[in-house]
């Protein structure tokens, strides 16, 4: 009986979570700015376009607010990396969000230091209840981390 119940709890707030939680895909390009008078990245451009791509869930809150997690692969020349931003998302207005948060980012290999916190500025605009374009700024906080301004598409599936 134990068992039959916690079934059925589970059921029920897994089909009250996927009715208000939207999942998606989103991908695009990337243009790092390596412009650090810092740090010394070798023979990389003042400016390097690469790719993103990978998957995201909207949680919706109270009152337009929304708490959005997402997963990335990145791939700058020779850099691939993870990045997982936690984004705090507001509706200001029907098609138009801002998201801000900390982006954490997992490097395959960059120098000795292959994890890095940085901050994220998006705006969002939904075409249609499914497709949206996005563009975000992240910020490099440490000394040795470029900015990145991302431009992509978002599909909910």
């Amino acid at each position: 009986m134990k068992k039959l119940s916690f079934t059925l709890l589970v059921a029920c707030f897994c089909t009250i979570l996927s009715a208000q939680t939207e999942f998606g895909v989103k991908g695009g390009l990337n243009f790092t700015f390596f412009k650090v008078t810092e740090g010394n990245f070798g023979t990389n451009p003042d400016t390097e376009i690469g790719y993103y791509a990978g998957v995201f869930v909207d949680f919706p809150i109270e009152s337009g607010f929304h708490i959005q997690p997402e997963l990335l692969y990145n791939g700058v020349g020779d850099f691939k990396f993870l990045n997982a931003p936690i984004y705090l998302k507001y509706d200001i207005y029907d098609n138009v969000h801002i998201l801000v948060g900390p982006s954490l980012n997992y490097f395959f290999d960059f120098f000795s230091n292959k994890f890095k916190v940085r901050a994220d500025l998006s705006l969002d605009y939904d075409f249609s209840s499914d497709l949206s374009m996005h563009m975000k700024y992240t910020f490099g906080l440490e000394e040795l981390s470029p900015n990145v301004l991302f431009l992509g598409l978002g599909y909910r599936l």
